[in-house]
Parts: structure tokens; sequence; C-alpha cells
């Protein structure tokens, strides 16, 4: 029963992924598609946690939390890129 719960997971975290790159191709401007990328680490993090059950091992969580960790600072960098013009004060 639950390889029949992560192929299903596995399907529509694969569909959210392809969603998302058409929503960075069709954007109608840059916030959304920051957040279309955001959401794309998000989806990224979900398949490696995934992964990580399938497997059994627990090196997937451990590389889910460090790109978790690389997904929130460069969302937050390009935010601030965006409303001031530059990172670095």
């Amino acid at each position: 029963m639950i390889a029949i719960a992560l192929d299903f997971a596995f399907g529509c975290f694969g569909l959210a992924l392809l969603l998302n790159l058409w929503r960075i191709v069709r954007a109608p401007g840059v916030t959304d598609r920051v957040l279309a990328l955001d959401t794309m680490v998000v989806n990224a993090i979900a398949l490696l946690v995934l992964y990580g059950i399938r497997q059994g091992t627990a090196v997937y969580f451990e590389a889910a939390v460090l790109i978790a960790m690389v997904g929130f600072v460069s969302t937050v960098a390009y935010a601030k890129f965006m409303l001031r013009g530059d990172i670095v004060e």
C-alpha cells in the first residue's frame, strides 16, 4: 500500500514541478517567477524526502535540509535585490 501511495505522490509532485516550470516561462512579472522558483524548491524537497522514504536511507533527508536552507537564503536574497537593487548594504 505504501508503494502505491509513494508512486502517486511522485506523480503529483512531478506534475507540480512541470506546472511551476510553465509558470516560470509564462509569468507576467518577476515576482511571479520568484514565487514559482520558491515553490519548485519546496517540490524538490518533497521529492527528495519521498525518495528517501522509498530507499530507506537518511542521506536524502539531510540533502533535503541543505536544499531547504539554500532555497530560503536565495529567495530572501532575491527579494531583497528586487526591493533595494543590491543585496549587501
